[in-house]
């Protein structure tokens, strides 16, 4: 099928750009001699979420706010449901400190500031949007100050320079595979959705979610293999965050967000903050700060019964 092939050619697009620009961003960041702790927290996070936010300001621009909104929502279910899911299941993963002192209680804030967004007046509109991106700013303000080390020791063994030209190369290639997936993948979705005959929020929220996700999975995955200690849920929770404050946040100033689709209002969305919360018990329990395979049990068999759910 015609639409079936434009997702699969832009996941694989967007998957390509994202790492393309990633290489060149930390490439030329180095050269620059920007520190290694700001690009980790800015750079970086945004590459790996680029194909999160191109597809949903893309999305919002070309008329279709459900695919944006369901893209960001679902990916963030995905990360937690479907991706930790995966990785626990391959190998446990001990849990820092910080989990519980700053980035879940972030991760919820930022949550449930989404949440009462939407519930207020069904949109986000670029005052508000501006807001969450200040508040973005000040958590990454926050974590420059009192999280560094534990950021730097995990950065070094990751970035490798390149060569002036390959950077450069890199960064003309990501940005193109970016652009080009976005389209090819809405106009997939937005195809999929009316051959037949469902919403686009809910090809945002499993399709197009899930597929902006790879690159999260992929990277854990990898790195599990290679046994990767500093392999940490809050990498995955650091990205739930960037997806919520910078991606809706970025999206609503190039244009407002309204839901139209009520579902994202009466499903999604408390499926999303459940599975924020659910995240915190499993890491104290029946372990304390360790997530071991039967919680990636738990959290894919809910990921599952979502799926099925909002598929119904």
């Amino acid at each position: 099928m015609q639409y079936l092939l434009f997702i699969i050619l832009g996941l694989v697009l967007l998957i390509l750009g994202g790492n393309w620009l990633l290489k060149a961003a930390v490439a030329l960041s180095l050269r620059l001699r920007i520190p290694r702790i700001i690009i980790g927290m800015t750079i970086v996070s945004f590459a790996t979420s680029a194909p999160e936010l191109i597809v949903s300001v893309t999305a919002a621009v070309e008329g279709f706010p459900d695919l944006a909104l369901g893209n960001v929502v679902g990916s963030n279910i995905a990360n937690l449901g479907l991706v930790l899911g995966i990785i626990l299941v391959m190998g446990p993963i001990d849990v820092r400190k910080s989990f519980y002192v700053t980035d879940w209680p972030v991760m919820m804030a930022a949550s449930l500031l989404v949440f009462f967004l939407l519930y207020y007046d069904g949109q986000i509109s670029a005052l508000e949007g501006l807001i969450m991106i200040a508040c973005l700013f000040l958590f990454l303000v926050f974590l420059l100050r009192f999280q560094q080390p534990a950021v730097v020791e995990d950065l070094d063994k990751a970035i490798l320079p390149l060569p002036l030209y390959k950077a450069v190369l890199f960064l003309g290639l990501g940005g193109a595979g970016l652009w080009a997936g976005s389209e090819l993948l809405i106009s997939g979705a937005v195809g999929l959705a009316e051959f037949y005959r469902v919403s686009e929020r809910i090809i945002g929220i499993t399709v197009v979610s899930v597929g902006t996700s790879i690159p999260e999975l992929a990277a854990s995955v990898i790195a599990i293999l290679k046994r990767e200690k500093s392999i940490s849920v809050g990498n995955l929770i650091g990205s739930n965050i960037f997806n919520l404050l910078a991606v809706l946040g970025i999206t609503s100033l190039v244009h407002p967000i309204r839901v139209i689709d009520q579902g994202l209002l009466s499903n999604d969305i408390f499926w999303m903050l459940g599975f924020a919360f659910v995240v915190l018990p499993l890491v104290f329990f029946p372990k304390g700060l360790r997530l071991g395979w039967h919680d990636g049990i738990v959290l894919l068999v809910s990921y599952a019964a979502f799926v099925y759910l909002t598929l119904l």
